[in-house]
């Protein structure tokens, strides 16, 4: 029993140790954070790490005590962003996903757009025919239990990157997690995200 109350602790104390980090230092990345906290609190059991939800938690309340009104201004305008996104590949069935629609963005934060499309290549050809800068990539993400290799564009919005991932409409219907044990990632469609905006 205390020994369980102990690990819970450590985990708390890292928990608020990475989510300081991702406020302050402006790491978006949970990984790093978290191993970053456990050196920081001398913890060499990486067994006692907190879950991303429970870092989630401490950086919301890190943020509501320490940059309540600067963090809901930088959350307003990439959300705004993320509308005008939207609705330009409105063609492309967007759904917002990441930090800017569960409201944890911070400072370096991306803008990270899914796209649900049977024609992938009319993707980069929207962007070539109205000259829109980009980058391309691949990513790996699982649907469901399978693993995929993804396309992924990077295009930038007065120095905001909007991180598109392209995939096929049979992807909505199963998760999609970053990792086979991890958990779905979170979406939203574009009403919803207007709404948000509304309530930011």
């Amino acid at each position: 029993m205390a020994k369980e109350k102990g690990r819970n602790h450590t985990r708390g104390r890292i928990a608020h140790l990475a989510a300081r980090l991702m406020a302050e230092d402006g790491i978006e990345d949970y990984a790093p954070a978290k191993r970053k906290a456990a050196r920081q609190a001398g913890v060499p059991d990486l067994r006692a790490l907190p879950t991303n939800e429970e870092i989630d938690a401490a950086l919301k309340l890190y943020r509501q005590i320490y940059h309540q009104e600067e963090h809901r201004d930088r959350l307003r305008a990439l959300r705004e962003k993320a509308v005008r996104a939207m609705r330009e590949l409105a063609r492309f069935n967007p759904y917002l996903t990441g930090s800017v629609l569960n409201g944890n963005a911070g400072k370096y934060a991306d803008v990270n757009l899914q796209l649900f499309t049977d024609n992938m290549k009319a993707v980069e050809l929207y962007f070539i025919d109205r000259q829109i800068p980009y980058k391309a990539a691949q990513s790996r993400l699982y649907s469901g239990d399978e693993l995929r290799t993804v396309q992924v564009f990077t295009v930038s919005d007065d120095g905001t990157e909007i991180e598109i991932t392209v995939l096929a409409p049979r992807d909505l219907r199963a998760p999609l997690k970053t990792s086979l044990e991890g958990k779905a990632i979170e979406r939203a469609k574009l009403n919803a995200v207007e709404q948000l905006l509304a309530h930011t």
